[in-house]
């Protein structure tokens, strides 16, 4: 099983210039950028990471097939490049109903991870107020494979932006 591992920066470059820097001016001051140094090599980037929400989705994907669910999702097939943002938080809505519906623990952990990947991902945004697009109940409900198909073009549409 895959856990969810945030990217780190390169840490030993950092620590290491940071001590080579203190170890000529091994002041106070020093010391401070020193440890200031440390605490951001540990700080997660904020860099989309929508190449792993797209293995999470192949392994619900692959988990399901051996799993009868008779859900049917909201899903935007069709969305327009200004709605993506919308459109991405309903499909991750959408996801709990999977978690849900499944009662698989290895369906539950994959989909957590998912959500904790893509809502990182999309924090990048910002708080991104997209006009005009419909709202999750709004879509047309589609079987849980047309769902993750769906999902994975959504995707797609942040990793390659028109």
């Amino acid at each position: 099983m895959r856990i969810l591992k945030p990217h780190l920066r390169i840490t030993s470059i950092q620590c290491y210039v940071c001590l080579l820097l203190n170890s000529r001016f091994l002041t106070e001051a020093g010391i401070r950028v020193f440890i200031l140094g440390c605490i951001s090599a540990g700080i997660p980037k904020t860099e989309a990471n929508w190449h792993d929400v797209i293995i999470d989705l192949k392994k619900i994907e692959n988990l399901i097939q051996s799993i009868h669910i008779d859900a049917t999702l909201y899903t935007e097939s069709d969305v327009h490049p200004s709605c993506k943002v919308t459109a991405m938080k309903c499909f991750l809505l959408e996801l709990g109903v999977i978690s849900h519906e499944s009662r698989n623990v290895d369906i539950n952990e994959t989909v957590k991870n998912l959500i904790i990947l893509a809502n990182s991902s999309l924090s990048s945004n910002g708080n991104v107020t997209e006009s005009g697009c419909k709202e999750c109940e709004e879509l047309e409900e589609k079987n849980i494979t047309e769902f993750l198909q769906s999902f994975v073009h959504i995707v797609q549409m942040f990793i390659n932006p028109p």
